[in-house]
C-alpha cells in the first residue's frame, strides 16, 4: 500500500499544468487528543491521495495542522471525509484569498511531537483552555480600545511585509521565542489590559491564548481564523480593513496581497518591495525579500557567492551540498549578513 509520494515536485507540477483543473488552497487546524498519530497519518494519506489532495500536514498527539490544495471538483468529497472524523466535523476551513494551481506540489503528511513547536514541557498547561475567539467586527472594536494590547504572534519575516495597525510585532525567529518575550513585556498588565492576538490562520494564537491564561492573564482574546478569515469577513461584510500589506503564507505563493500598501523593502537594494523568494542556490535556499531588478542582476540569488555556485555544473553543486550541511542560512529567514537592507 502506497503511503508516500512517488513523483517529484517537478513531475507533479507538469501533471498539474496538463490537468488544468481548478484547485482550492485552504488550511485548517484542530487541537485534539490523538492516541495513535501514525495510524491517523496513514489514514489521511490514503484517502487524500485518492482525492488528489496536495499539501503539508502535521499530526501529533495534540492535534492536526494542515495546509493543502484540493481539486475544486473533489471539495465535496474532501469535506465529507473530514466531517466523518469526530473531532474534525464542521472544522473551520480557511479558504485562501488567492488560489494558485501549484501552491503545493506534493502530499506530505508527517507525524510530529507537536503541531506547533512551543518548547514547553509543562504538564499542567492545557492547550484546550483557550482564550475568547472574536470575529472581524468585534476584533476591530477591541483593538480600538485604549486598554487593549494587540500582539502579532507571527515571526519577524511575516510581520515585516504586513501586520495590523498599532500591533506589537516581536522581532523573533520562532513562535517559541515569542511566548516568554511577550509575557515579560506585559507582566504588569495581566489584569488591567485586554490581550488580543492574531496570526495567519489561528493555530499559534490558540496555543498562545491558552498559555497566557495559564500564566495568569485574565482577559485573553484571539482573532478567529486569523488574518485569512479576517480578510474574507471584511470583504464580505464591507468592514474597515485594519490590516496593511501582505499576509505571509506557507506555500509556494509565500504571500497573499491584502492591501496595496508595500511596507517592506528589498533586502538587497532597499527599494520598496514585499516579495519573498528563496535563494536559487539550493545549498543556501535563504528566504528573503528581493525586487525584480535585483532578481535579474543577482540571478535570483542572495549573494555573489551563491550566484557563483549556481553557475557550476549540477554535479559540482551536488558535491558541495553532500555530507554535513554546509549552510544553515535557510533558518535565518532574511537575517543573513549578506543582505545589506535586511530588517
Amino acid at each position: 500500500m502506497q503511503l508516500y509520494n512517488t513523483l517529484s515536485a517537478k513531475e507533479r507540477a507538469t501533471l498539474l499544468e496538463q490537468a488544468g483543473e481548478d484547485r482550492l488552497t485552504l488550511s485548517f487546524y484542530q487541537y485534539a487528543k490523538i492516541g495513535n498519530p501514525e495510524l491517523f497519518r496513514n489514514h489521511l494519506f490514503i484517502k487524500w491521495d485518492e482525492l488528489n489532495v496536495l499539501g503539508r500536514i502535521y499530526v501529533a498527539n495534540e492535534g492536526i495542522n494542515a495546509q493543502l490544495s484540493v481539486p475544486a471538483h473533489n471539495f465535496g468529497n474532501f469535506k465529507e471525509f473530514l466531517d466523518g472524523i469526530y473531532f474534525l466535523e464542521n472544522v473551520r476551513l480557511n479558504i485562501a484569498v488567492e488560489h494558485d494551481l501549484k501552491s503545493f506540489l506534493k502530499l506530505k503528511v508527517k507525524v510530529r511531537n507537536k503541531i506547533v513547536a512551543d518548547g514547553l514541557n509543562d504538564e499542567t498547561f492545557d492547550v484546550r483552555n483557550k482564550g475568547v475567539h472574536v470575529a472581524a467586527e468585534t476584533f476591530n472594536e477591541l483593538i480600538e480600545d485604549p486598554n487593549t494590547v494587540l500582539v502579532d504572534m507571527r515571526n519577524h519575516y511575516e510581520s515585516e511585509i504586513g501586520h495590523f495597525k498599532n500591533a506589537v510585532t516581536p522581532d523573533v525567529d520562532t513562535f517559541r521565542d515569542s511566548l516568554d518575550i511577550i509575557e515579560e513585556q506585559l507582566k504588569d498588565h495581566k489584569e488591567d489590559k485586554k490581550l488580543v492576538m492574531y496570526c495567519t490562520g489561528g493555530i499559534r494564537c490558540e496555543k498562545a491564548s491558552a498559555y497566557y491564561k495559564h500564566k495568569g492573564f485574565k482577559n485573553v482574546f484571539q482573532l478567529e481564523g486569523g488574518i485569512i478569515e479576517y480578510t474574507r469577513e471584511v470583504n464580505e461584510k464591507g468592514l474597515e480593513n485594519k490590516f496593511i500589506g501582505k499576509n505571509f503564507v506557507f506555500d509556494h505563493r509565500r504571500g497573499e496581497r491584502i492591501t496595496d500598501d508595500v511596507i517592506a523593502n528589498c533586502h538587497q537594494c532597499g527599494n520598496p518591495c514585499d516579495n519573498h523568494v528563496n535563494c536559487e542556490n539550493e545549498a543556501c535556499h535563504l528566504l528573503f525579500i528581493q525586487c525584480d531588478d535585483c532578481a535579474k542582476q543577482m540571478d535570483n540569488c542572495c549573494s555573489t557567492e551563491c550566484q557563483e555556485v549556481t553557475k557550476l555544473p549540477d554535479e559540482e553543486q551536488k558535491a558541495l551540498r553532500a555530507g554535513t550541511h554546509n549552510s544553515n542560512k535557510i533558518f535565518k529567514k532574511g537575517r543573513s549578513e549578506k543582505l545589506k537592507f535586511k530588517k
